[in-house]
C-alpha cells in the first residue's frame, strides 16, 4: 500500500463547493446529454486500458486477464446506464389529469417523477479497482441520476485513482459537464469529514462491516441526515441437499472451491459456508481441489493480516476441523483453507464462525437431517446472496428452504454459485443487514440510479412551467403513465 498526501480541509472545502455548484446545471441536463457525458468517459477510460492495466496490476497484484475483464465490466457498467437514460423510464413520469369529480371531490392535475438528490460521496473499494472504485457502479449510477460525484479514493490503490479521476475530469469536461461535476479525495478524516457536510446530500460505501456501520451512524446522526447505502458483509451460505450430493457430488465440491477461491477469496460474494449433509463423502474431493489452487496474493497488508487473524480465530476453535490448511506467505500470498464442522458447533461459536472471512478461507458445515438444516437457515442475517444446490424431486425440502432464504438475501442462486454479479435490469445486489445498510436496493444493475433520486410532486402548474418530462407533449420522449395507463 502506498502512502497518499491526504485532501487538505481548504482543498476538501474547495471541492465541495464546486460540487455544490455543479449540481443545479448538472440535474438540468437533459437524459441525452447525460448519455454523452458517461459514453465519453467510458471511451476515455476503454481508449486507457494500456496505461491503466499495469498500474492497476502494480498496486493491487491482481493479474492482468482479470483487471482487463474488469475494466471492461467498468466501461460496460457506465455504457448500461447511458442506456437507461436514452429509454428514460429511470424518470418514473407519472400524470395524473385534473378530473372535476370523484367519489373524493374534485382531484387536481398532479405529476411527479424522480429528479437528483445532488452531490454524492462515494467511498470507493480495495477489492475490485475499476469496477467498485474510483469510476465503479456508484459513481456511473449517481452521475446518470444527474449528481455530481466526490470519490474518496481507497489507499490500495492510490495512483490508479488519481489516474483514473484525471480521466474521468478530461471527458466530462470534454463532453460539456458543469465544472465540479467530479473529484477525488483522499484521506480517512477527509472522507469523514465530507459525509457530515450538509453540501453532500447521499453517500455509498463498500467496504468492511465496522467502517461501514461507523459512516452510516454518522450519516444518519447530522443535522440533516442523508441516504447511506453501504455494501458491508455476507457470508453467502451455500446449502446442498442430499439428492444434489449422490447426482453430482463431485462437481459441487469443485465449483465450491473454485467460487470460494476466485480472485483469493476477496469477492464480497464469496460462499463462506458450504453446507453439506452428514456422510457426504466428499473430503476427499474437496481437499484434492484445494490443494490444487496456488497461493496468490492478497490486494494490501491491511486486507493481508485482517485474513491471518481471521483464519487463526477460526481454525482453532473448539469442534472446528482443519481438511486443507493452505497458510500465508511473507510475499502477501495466501492459498486456500478448508475448515470442517458441524451445526451445533457453528452455533455454540457463532461469534467466531459465523464472521465473514475475506480472502480464500471457507467453511464446510456438515447437518443431521432437514430438520436442522432449515433451522440454521432461520438464524443468518443479512446476505447478499444464499445459494442451493438441489435436485427436481426435492422439491418439498427446496420449497421452504428458498422462503426461509428469501427473507434473508438479496438473491437466491439455484444449483451454481454466486461469485459473478451479472451488470443487467433484473440484478439485486444488496439484502438485508449487515449485507448492506439499505435493503431496498441495489448497487448493481440499472436499478441502481434509483438510490440517488427522488421524487418531486407538481400540482396545477402550468405546462410551460413544468419539467419536460411532465409536459403533455413529451419532448423528451420519455415514458409516461398517464392516469394509471
Amino acid at each position: 500500500m502506498t502512502d497518499m498526501d491526504d485532501t487538505t480541509p481548504a482543498e476538501l472545502d474547495a471541492v465541495l463547493t464546486a460540487a455544490s455548484a455543479a449540481a443545479r446545471p448538472l440535474a438540468a441536463l437533459r437524459p441525452r446529454e447525460r448519455v454523452a457525458l458517461l459514453t465519453a468517459v467510458a471511451d476515455t477510460l476503454d481508449g486507457a486500458a494500456d496505461e491503466l492495466v499495469p498500474l492497476a496490476g502494480e498496486e493491487s497484484g491482481l493479474l492482468e486477464g482479470r483487471l482487463r475483464g474488469e475494466l471492461l465490466r467498468t466501461t460496460v457498467q457506465l455504457r448500461s446506464f447511458a442506456a437507461v437514460l436514452e429509454d428514460g423510464g429511470c424518470l418514473d413520469a407519472v400524470i395524473d389529469r385534473a378530473l372535476p369529480k370523484t367519489p373524493l371531490g374534485p382531484r387536481p392535475d398532479l405529476r411527479r417523477m424522480l429528479v437528483p438528490l445532488g452531490p454524492v460521496l462515494v467511498f470507493a473499494a480495495s477489492n475490485f479497482p475499476f469496477a467498485f472504485s474510483v469510476a465503479g457502479g456508484d459513481t456511473a449510477s449517481a452521475l446518470a441520476a444527474g449528481c455530481p460525484v466526490v470519490v474518496k479514493a481507497h489507499p490500495g490503490h492510490p495512483r490508479l485513482s488519481v489516474r483514473t479521476a484525471e480521466l474521468i475530469v478530461r471527458a466530462l469536461r470534454a463532453g460539456g459537464a458543469p465544472e465540479g461535476s467530479f473529484a477525488l479525495v483522499t484521506g480517512l478524516e477527509t472522507g469523514r469529514s465530507a459525509l457530515l457536510d450538509p453540501r453532500i446530500k447521499a453517500a455509498a460505501f463498500t467496504g468492511s462491516v465496522p467502517a461501514g456501520r461507523a459512516l452510516f451512524d454518522l450519516a444518519a446522526a447530522r443535522p440533516a441526515p442523508i441516504p447511506f447505502y453501504g455494501e458491508l458483509g455476507s457470508l453467502n451460505p451455500a446449502f446442498v441437499t442430499p439428492g444434489a450430493v449422490v447426482a453430482r457430488g463431485a462437481e459441487v465440491a469443485e465449483g465450491y472451491v473454485a467460487s470460494f477461491t476466485l480472485g483469493t477469496g476477496q469477492f464480497c460474494t464469496k460462499p463462506g459456508l458450504l453446507f453439506l449433509p452428514r456422510g457426504h463423502g466428499l473430503d476427499e474431493r474437496l481437499a484434492k481441489a484445494a490443494r490444487a489452487v496456488p497461493a496468490t496474493r492478497m490486494l494490501h497488508p491491511g486486507v493481508y493480516d485482517g485474513y491471518r487473524k481471521r483464519s487463526a480465530a477460526m481454525s482453532t476453535a473448539d469442534g472446528v476441523r482443519t481438511l486443507v490448511e493452505g497458510g500465508t506467505g511473507e510475499d502477501l500470498t495466501a492459498a486456500p483453507t478448508l475448515l470442517v464442522t458441524d451445526v451445533p458447533t457453528l452455533r455454540r461459536h457463532r461469534e467466531v464462525l459465523l464472521e465473514e472471512a475475506f480472502g480464500p478461507l471457507s467453511v464446510v458445515v456438515e447437518y443431521a437431517d432437514e430438520d436442522e438444516l432449515l433451522s440454521m437457515a432461520e438464524e443468518f442475517e443479512g446476505n447478499l446472496t444464499a445459494t442451493v444446490h438441489a435436485e427436481p424431486a426435492e422439491a418439498d425440502l427446496v420449497r421452504p428452504l428458498l422462503a426461509v432464504l428469501s427473507e434473508r438475501a438479496g438473491r437466491l442462486v439455484y444449483n451454481g454459485w454466486p461469485t459473478g454479479v451479472a451488470v443487467t435490469a433484473a440484478m439485486h445486489h444488496g439484502g438485508p443487514y449487515p449485507a448492506t445498510t439499505a435493503a431496498l436496493h441495489t448497487s448493481v444493475g440499472s436499478s441502481a440510479i434509483t438510490r440517488f433520486l427522488r421524487p418531486v410532486a407538481y400540482q396545477d402548474i402550468p405546462q410551460d412551467l413544468l419539467p419536460e418530462a411532465l409536459r403533455d407533449d413529451n419532448p423528451l420522449g420519455v415514458p409516461q403513465r398517464i392516469d394509471g395507463d
